[in-house]
């Protein structure tokens, strides 16, 4: 009736439409979803939920129809022409995304589409092309900082270990510091370069974990720096906090974690990490603490969560756990450690239920759900998968620990 008296009222439309996600079939979902786009055809969003339905579902080729028919709607839409091109990047069909995205940057440029446009090729082992993509990208987006990232990471993962490449890597992240010297991850990247640098030149391949006492002080150098530019960054303080442990300077992580607790008493991220590298005897009340200060922290219920299940507290665990995934189902991260507390403590059925609501809840978020999953190895991994993957790399840091 509402839809009747407001046909072009986009909300009531969204609403609609999650109604039937919720409490109808595929084919009524696809129904709304037609009508929408019909009734609203400048509205993208309506296209690209119905084509991603049908691609879902495994009907290319009506997927394929219906992009077309947003084309035809929205002809210089940004979103449109990287959902096309990612239909096809997902199914194989490399060079007509690559075909489809070297259009977009003529008829619908911007920042995503050289992002996108450079991930391709990346994928596709074209590293060189891949560059070029990203100078030409940052002569026009000179402050999108992941066209930043990915140039460095890429000259220092993915590329022979030379000092030529290590240079060209320092050249993108110094390029994205003085474009964004706000971004936080781009600081976190180029400390974590200048840690490796030294090993890996000595090594000569980018496995290399042998670092020098002057790669730690460049390390050490640009993180004071960040934190001087960003005041009041959780994740810069754990980086930093976690560069003296791998150093060796257990005392002065102590020291900087007491200073981060000053300046961020109640980040949730600063709080996890104090419980989790804590001694034994304190954790149970740094927990106390972290829970006084931060009761809904997702972070927070999992490092605690985490804590009852070192101590063999499955059913308290197991509570924990729950509180976390539900307090934010976008966190991979707690996903992950659930799985895993599951396969060591849990039956078949357990481990299945944990696996297919992670899988519902589509996480995109967590330090170590992100590293895994966006590795180029893993980027064909399906959410399943994924926790999977994540669950059996924590196990295996558990167990070298």
């Amino acid at each position: 009736h509402a839809l009747a008296a407001f046909p072009s009222k986009r909300s009531l439309w969204m609403q609609t439409v999650e109604l039937e996600r919720k409490y109808g079939d595929a084919e009524s979902l696809d129904e709304i979803l037609a009508a929408a786009s019909e009734r609203l055809p400048k509205q993208e969003i309506f296209w690209l939920v119905r084509a991603k339905e049908k691609w879902m579902a495994g009907d290319i080729a009506k997927s394929r129809e219906i992009l077309t028919q947003a084309f035809a709607a929205n002809p210089n839409s940004e979103p449109v022409w990287i959902a096309a091109a990612k239909l096809e990047w997902e199914t194989g069909e490399i060079d007509r995304a690559r075909v489809l995205l070297n259009r977009a940057r003529d008829r619908a440029s911007s920042a995503r589409v050289y992002m996108k446009s450079a991930l391709l090729e990346r994928e596709s082992m074209r590293f060189e092309d891949c560059l070029s993509l990203l100078e030409e990208g940052l002569s026009k987006y000179p402050k999108f900082s992941k066209l930043h990232m990915i140039g460095g990471q890429i000259c220092s993962e993915e590329l022979e270990m030379t000092k030529s490449n290590i240079d060209r890597a320092r050249k993108f992240f110094q390029r994205g510091l003085q474009q964004c010297p706000n971004s936080v991850t781009l600081w976190i990247l180029s400390s974590r370069l200048e840690e490796r640098a030294p090993g890996l030149l000595a090594q000569g391949n980018q496995n290399g974990n042998g670092t020098s006492g002057v790669g730690f002080t460049k390390a050490r150098s640009l993180l004071e720096l960040a934190r001087l530019k960003n005041a009041k960054s959780p994740e810069l303080w754990v980086e930093a906090l976690r560069l003296e442990r791998r150093a060796g300077n257990d005392k002065l992580a102590v020291n900087l974690m007491a200073r981060a607790l000053q300046e961020c008493p109640k980040a949730g991220l600063l709080l996890a990490e104090n419980i989790s590298t804590s001694p034994r005897a304190e954790q149970k009340s740094k927990s106390a603490d972290a829970i006084k200060k931060c009761p809904d922290d997702p972070l927070v219920i999992t490092a605690v969560a985490s804590l009852f299940a070192s101590e063999r507290k499955q059913a308290k665990g197991r509570k924990w756990f729950e509180r976390a995934v539900i307090l934010n189902p976008d966190l991979g991260d707690s996903w992950a450690k659930y799985y895993a507390f599951e396969l060591e403590c849990g039956n078949e059925a357990n481990k299945k239920l944990i696996n297919d609501r992670c899988v519902a809840s589509q996480p995109k978020h967590g330090e170590l759900w992100c590293k895994i999953m966006k590795d180029m190895k893993n980027r064909q991994k399906s959410v399943s998968e994924g926790v999977e993957l994540v669950a059996r790399h924590i196990l295996t840091q558990k167990e070298s620990n």
